[in-house]
């Protein structure tokens, strides 16, 4: 059941469960096909789900109203209805950007997709892709190389890794403390169709879209079509002229993508959403009363103040502060983002990191 069936079956019964426990008939009065209607209780697709489930303490169903679900895909028209997750997911609720290109780039290509994505992730960005050849593989690669977290989506079931030549690097992006992701059920084939439709995932998920490598042609411009209908920023590399692999980043560019020539062109073109991101997260609800000018400040996140304190009056580099915190790599990584945003630290030349105002 995709997403459109299933909006249609909840405006009908309002809960899963209500819909689960009405008889088949009102089914049909739903509106749902008769396939739909006789597959809901398919003994060997729940046989398929609750053995994968069992199999490993890092296998996770995400359902839409769990609070591990991602609310960047809370409002998308076509959310899924739930997610198959392997690894670490907390991570869903970081901030992200999508890299996305070609499976045949160039070099420099390569060279590009590994680099921005290091970078970016020693920033504190997850790096979001689809796990494809080429620019994905190399996007993950880098974020994995700057000990950063990254997420897979992929456009097959969660336990069939596509291509399978990047099993190993699955494997890797979960020991790295990332997510592999699939709105797939368990046993699902790799097929044509889904690739588009995983890209909403990719796009969805992320503050933005950074586009390394592609064709006019390319399935890159489909989820970067899909980041602006969404909302989100869209990026581009710009190459020669003579690159065929340019030119969809150059029309991007030409119907208004932000070019970019470095990790941190993209950084500070998004900094105002990830900024705006924060300050959602730390605004009371609206019932809440609103602390007057007296009141007293409210208590610092415990991670971020450990960080802070570690940071003392000299710059440090990030790898300090992982060792001496006891914290990842990417928890470190974030808590340094997020503190930058908060106008609380400052970067310096060397990939130092120092309090902008310390006590």
């Amino acid at each position: 059941m995709g997403p459109k069936r299933l909006a249609l079956l909840l405006a009908h019964f309002t809960t899963p469960c209500a819909a689960l426990d009405a008889p088949r008939r009102e089914w049909r009065h739903a509106g749902l096909p008769e396939a739909v209607i006789q597959a809901r209780a398919d003994a060997e697709k729940v046989a398929a789900i609750t053995g994968w489930l069992a199999a490993d303490d890092t296998h996770h169903l995400i359902a839409r109203g769990d609070p591990h679900f991602p609310t960047a895909l809370d409002d998308l028209p076509d959310a899924p209805a739930a997610l198959f997750a392997r690894g670490d997911i907390a991570a869903l609720g970081e901030p992200q950007i999508a890299m996305v290109g070609s499976r045949t780039p160039t070099t420099g290509g390569r060279q590009n997709a590994r680099a921005f994505a290091r970078h970016l992730a020693k920033q504190g960005l997850v790096i979001t892709s689809g796990l494809a050849l080429g620019v994905d593989g190399e996007a993950h690669r880098g974020a994995l190389d700057a000990r950063g977290i990254t997420i897979a989506v992929l456009g097959s079931g969660i336990d069939r890794i596509y291509p399978p030549e990047h099993t190993s690097l699955a494997d890797e992006i979960v020991a790295g403390g990332g997510v592999i992701l699939s709105e797939w059920l368990p046993g699902t084939e790799p097929r044509r169709g889904h690739f588009p439709r995983r890209n909403r995932l990719i796009s969805g998920l992320a503050s933005g879209v950074l586009v390394v490598e592609a064709s006019v042609k390319s399935g890159s411009l489909i989820t970067a079509r899909l980041a602006g209908e969404q909302g989100r920023d869209v990026f581009a590399i710009p190459g020669s002229i003579h690159n065929p692999l340019a030119r969809g980043c150059h029309h991007l560019i030409r119907e208004g993508a932000k070019l970019v020539e470095t990790g941190q062109d993209v950084l500070e073109e998004l900094a105002p959403t990830l900024r705006r991101q924060l300050d959602a997260v730390a605004r009371p609800a609206h019932d809440e009363p609103q602390p007057t000018s007296s009141a007293p400040a409210m208590p610092r996140d415990p991670d971020q103040q450990r960080v802070l304190d570690l940071l003392g009056h000299d710059p440090q580099p990030a790898d300090t502060l992982i060792e001496a915190s006891g914290l990842t790599a990417g928890e470190v990584s974030s808590i340094l983002l997020m503190l930058e945003l908060a106008g609380e630290v400052s970067t310096l030349p060397g990939g130092l990191y120092v309090r902008t105002n310390p006590a």
